[in-house]
């Protein structure tokens, strides 16, 4: 296999080629297109396909574990089982820090006691040289960008099998969100052993997703540079989003106060600036994107609603002004919303068809994806999650209901429970790390209240991933972990959800990328 392509054959349940004969054909199929070797998941994947190929055969072991989450071949028992009746000849084993703590290390050393060849999937350095301590025969970067600590990255990245190369003494094998020949080429100039490439071969719909996005987005004639500005409470951030997603020229102006038409005058000059700006450093601008808080009305571009934080903002037809005033096609969506967008584009929720964002912050919000649209509602309310009802006739919220989840989950909620002698969130945050018990205890508490609405629309629409962004969940884990507890607890079924929830990795400028993922999926 070394200096060859190899092929994962595996479809997700709901594929119409999930069955074994299908799989088999799919592995024929890479057998007779030169692939050196085939990896597959199950006891009868693995079966079919050896009956119909002579390659050697990677066999793999995914079930739904303890905590509600995939892991590959993460029984002893079962893998022994797959190697002594499939014929495969190696088993590759989930030795992340996650696949660590159910006993992956000691898997690899009782599988290589059998004389067994066992192949170690890994996201990061150190787990690759604690496998190879183990015993691994070869490790693979299989789940680089799908685990807790890797989750920020959104495409394959030939330096870390570079890395890898010169930290461990056993063949590495480059894995994970290869879409592309030229990638695979990368990961071989790097030092890779060989090349294991799954979805963009044995994935039709997902294939077919790309050649439809491509035609529509040619078709809308969307090519060329996008502006992007976030207008937020505090700051305005803006930026150029380039043809090939890289955010160039960003920057930040304070946001002014004074009620609707102040902010419309500080957007036209934002717009003109950015515009005469991108154009001046060699940019195309083709369209503008802009968030901002508030209901909008994407057909229109015009705020729909917006609370007396924004004073004088409802009404305000945004897309029509600005258009005008740079003579580009202008879009505009809820800040919120287009961070959902954000995700969906660039960053954790890429080739994710259903997911919701949740933003926590001084508000908050969120964005949710059905089908691989965002939500938008009848009138254009849909998506504020930070106002479902948790507690009846609980603290008064800024909307001026009672009980919303805003007021239970915010950063000043979040102070709140630590009690006196914290500034901000930051300093709850920074104490818990430290281990100090009252923070500790303020962030569990925080993530209660989160799971009880946070349940409803997990009951509610069936995402695969939940997305969580702003200030409170910057460095802290600990309310990941809480949350994903606390889930489990208050889900049905929450071992076939197998439901992810992860941060947000596209940090401050964020919004602007969610302002510019929006004008490209509708210019």
């Amino acid at each position: 296999m070394e200096g060859k392509l190899l092929v994962s054959c595996q479809a997700p349940d709901e594929d119409p080629f999930a069955q074994p004969e299908s799989l088999a054909r799919f592995a024929r199929t890479a057998e007779m297109g030169g692939a050196a070797g085939i990896r597959a998941n199950g006891m009868a994947d693995v079966r079919a396909i050896r009956d119909v190929v002579k390659l050697p055969l990677i066999a793999i072991d995914k079930q739904v574990w303890s905590d509600g989450r995939i892991l590959i071949t993460g029984s002893l028992e079962r893998a022994r089982e797959l190697l002594r009746t499939t014929g495969a000849e190696m088993i590759a084993v989930d030795v992340t820090a996650r696949g660590q703590r159910f006993g992956a290390l000691d898997r690899v050393r009782a599988l290589k006691q059998d004389g067994a060849i066992v192949l170690a999937d890994i996201a990061r350095v150190e787990e690759a040289v604690a496998a190879v301590e183990a015993g691994a025969d070869a490790v693979l970067s299989t789940m680089h960008g799908y685990t807790d600590e890797t989750a920020h990255t959104t495409g394959f990245d030939p330096g870390l099998i570079a890395v890898l190369r010169q930290a461990v003494p056993v063949p590495v094998i480059a894995e994970g969100r290869i879409h592309r020949p030229e990638q695979a080429a990368a990961a071989m100039q790097a030092g890779a052993w060989a090349v294991i490439v799954g979805t963009a071969i044995t994935r039709p719909e997902v294939i077919t997703r790309g050649f439809v996005e491509a035609v529509e987005r040619a078709g809308r004639g969307s090519a060329g540079d996008v502006l992007g500005i976030d207008m937020g409470g505090t700051n305005t951030k803006y930026g150029v989003v380039t043809a090939d997603g890289a955010l160039r020229g960003q920057g930040f102006v304070p946001t002014p106060g004074g009620g609707g038409a102040a902010l419309l005058a500080h957007l036209k000059k934002v717009a003109l600036e950015l515009t005469a700006q991108a154009r001046g450093d060699g940019f195309r601008p083709a369209t503008l994107g802009v968030a901002t808080a508030g209901w909008v009305d994407p057909h229109t571009g015009r705020v729909a609603y917006a609370t007396e934080n924004l004073p004088g903002w409802t009404g305000t037809r945004i897309a029509e002004e600005l258009q005008g005033a740079t003579g580009l096609p202008v879009y505009v969506e809820n800040d919120a919303n287009a961070l959902a967008a954000a995700e969906s584009r660039f960053g954790a929720a890429r080739d994710v068809r259903d997911f919701v964002c949740i933003t926590l912050g001084t508000g908050v919000g969120g964005g949710c994806y059905t089908n691989g649209r965002l939500n938008h509602g009848a009138h254009f309310f849909a998506n504020a999650l930070g106002h479902i009802p948790i507690v009846m006739d609980g603290l008064p919220c800024t909307c001026g209901l009672r009980g919303c989840l805003e007021v239970y989950a915010n950063a000043s909620a979040l102070v709140r429970y630590a009690g006196d002698g914290f500034g901000d969130a930051e300093q709850v945050i920074a104490a818990a790390r430290g281990g100090d018990a009252k923070a500790r205890e303020a962030v569990l508490t925080l993530a209660r209240y989160l799971a009880f609405g946070t349940a409803s629309i997990v009951q509610l629409l069936d995402p695969e991933l939940l997305v969580l962004a702003g200030g409170v969940v910057q460095e802290n884990e600990l309310l990941l972990e809480a949350l994903r507890a606390e889930l489990r607890a208050r889900l049905t079924v929450p071992e076939q959800r197998a439901l992810r929830v992860e941060t947000s990795g596209l940090g401050y400028y964020a919004g602007v990328y969610g302002a510019a993922a929006v004008a490209l999926e509708r210019g």
